[in-house]
């Protein structure tokens, strides 16, 4: 093995969270080397593109086959909403355990390149106590333009403002502005012609990308951390193209590469705090179909033609009913077709944008014993310890999914008519939000993996970033509130990098 490359900082995964380390660091700690590694491989340029950007569709389907890993029997198939194969783009992780849908991407910007760019505030209930509001806020605003989110990316749909003021109808009342019925923030951009370009990670990069302060390798595998004495000293990768293996030394290591695969590297490293892989948390999701009722199309709606396989239009756009413990303690998503992140059925449109989506994530009870797995006796595709998933809905999420069922039955009612039965439970592991796995904690009390700036406990240099990192009951999606906490975490590491170069001097 030979030693070939060295950096200030190492991080391993080009996804999100992984790509928000590395433009904060290069951005605010300037001269700082960063090496990024990625398992899977590029899929298109700019790299990290979302597929939605991509308009052939023979090209986008390539792209979503690349990101579906190793494994053939793993990876995805024709649509369904039960039990099945992996949506386009996603591999299963352990089919045959206690969460079946769970499914990840391997690709160079990871689930960015796939995910639906939703990016709703958290609300009280959601929130990481032990945070200061204030900043989180005030981070999260940073996530948000980082992300380049907007809420009037639909803003044109017939639909939508129809739609919302239905809804608002039944739930604004009482509620705080920011958490009335809303538009959805979204991480996308409205081009001048009106196309959309979702936000992947070569948004998030932006110039960082082409810094020379910064380089990515692709189909580039971590095997393992290297680390003495309460230091990493470096990543020992595989090339996945050669088979070559190497080290490349570092000042710290940044592990981002995703709620399962992070603990999976600290594990195969030796690196096996208490909590480690415990508090496996996603939401559990409920789904329905509903056909608006009439009073809600005008009538440029209903002559407006459907393009079949061009580009997304904006008909009845994503709406947002938030997150309330009180009254609703639900994240609500009304969704049209097209937008959504599951199928919806083979449903023919009256006219377009007139069935809807309707998508309620609840909060998973915490538990311990819900955990991630590793047996270092069977590997994986990519050779790593074999991830099993241990998941079980106790009496306190039955009765959550009861009544998130109960409330989508009554929402498809307020805005129209049920369609294709009633709502419906999805397989475990559906939402692709799995958190909690690498939590953050205020003590090393063998509660939690790291400290509130990401950093291990028990290894100075090292930090984790991502979903994992989570450790709160959380219904609204992840992505943007794990972005908030890797540009807190990244400008730890900058400042103790720095600070560690002064002493040295």
């Amino acid at each position: 093995m030979s030693s070939n490359r060295s950096a200030d900082v190492v991080i391993v995964g080009s996804g999100p969270a992984g790509s928000t380390f590395a433009r904060v660091l290069v951005d605010e700690f300037p001269g700082l080397r960063i090496v990024m590694v990625e398992a899977g491989p590029s899929t298109g340029e700019p790299p990290g593109r979302h597929v939605n950007t991509i308009s052939d569709l023979d090209l986008k389907a390539a792209a979503q086959r690349a990101s579906e890993g190793p494994d053939p029997e793993h990876r995805s198939g024709p649509p369904t909403i039960g039990p099945g194969p992996a949506r386009p783009g996603t591999f299963l992780v352990d089919r045959d355990g206690e969460m079946p849908a769970a499914a990840m991407s391997s690709n160079v910007g990871g689930m960015g390149a796939h995910w639906t760019c939703a990016c709703p505030p958290p609300g009280d209930g959601e929130r990481i106590d032990f945070l200061p509001r204030a900043e989180f806020d005030s981070l999260f605003a940073e996530a948000s333009t980082l992300l380049g989110v907007t809420q009037t990316a639909f803003e044109d749909a017939p639909l939508g403002r129809e739609l919302r003021a239905a809804l608002g109808a039944h739930f604004d009342d009482g509620r705080a502005p920011d958490r009335k019925v809303q538009p959805m923030p979204l991480a996308v951009t409205v081009r001048p012609d009106g196309s959309r370009y979702w936000t992947g990670t070569d948004v998030i990069l932006g110039e960082v990308a082409s810094s020379p302060s910064f380089e990515l390798l692709a189909e580039t595998l971590a095997t393992r951390i290297l680390h003495d004495a309460g230091r990493a000293t470096g990543v020992e990768v595989r090339s996945l193209r050669t088979g070559e293996r190497s080290t490349i030394t570092a000042g710290a290591v940044v592990v981002a590469a995703d709620a399962l695969r992070t603990p999976q590297l600290l594990f195969a490293s030796g690196i096996r705090p208490a909590a480690l892989g415990r508090h496996l948390n996603d939401h559990t999701q409920v789904i329905a179909l509903a056909r608006l009722d009439d009073r809600f199309i005008p009538t440029e709606a209903r002559t407006r033609p459907k393009q079949a396989g061009g580009p997304l239009e904006g008909y009845s756009g994503v709406s947002w009913i938030p997150y309330d413990r009180n009254s609703f303690p639900f994240h609500g998503q009304i969704m049209q077709m097209g937008t959504s992140p599951i199928p919806l059925g083979d449903v023919e449109e009256p006219w377009p944008g007139s069935i809807v989506g309707i998508g309620l994530f609840a909060t998973k009870h915490i538990r311990e014993d819900d955990r991630v797995e590793f047996d270092p006796a069977e590997t994986d595709g990519y050779g790593l310890p074999r991830i099993r998933l241990r998941y079980q809905l106790d009496e306190v999420d039955q009765q959550t999914i009861q009544d998130a069922i109960s409330w989508a039955d009554r929402i498809a009612h307020m805005i129209g008519s049920p369609l294709g039965g009633p709502p419906r439970l999805l397989p475990a592991g559906s939402s692709l939000h799995y958190m909690g796995t690498v939590r953050m904690g205020i003590a090393d009390d063998g509660t939690s993996v790291c400290d509130p700036e990401s950093r291990l406990w028990g290894l100075e240099n090292v930090f984790v970033g991502g979903n994992g990192v989570l450790p709160a009951p959380t219904a609204c999606n992840p992505t943007a509130t794990s972005l908030a906490l890797a540009i807190r975490a990244a400008r730890a590491l900058g400042r103790g990098l720095k600070d560690r170069s002064v002493d040295a001097a």
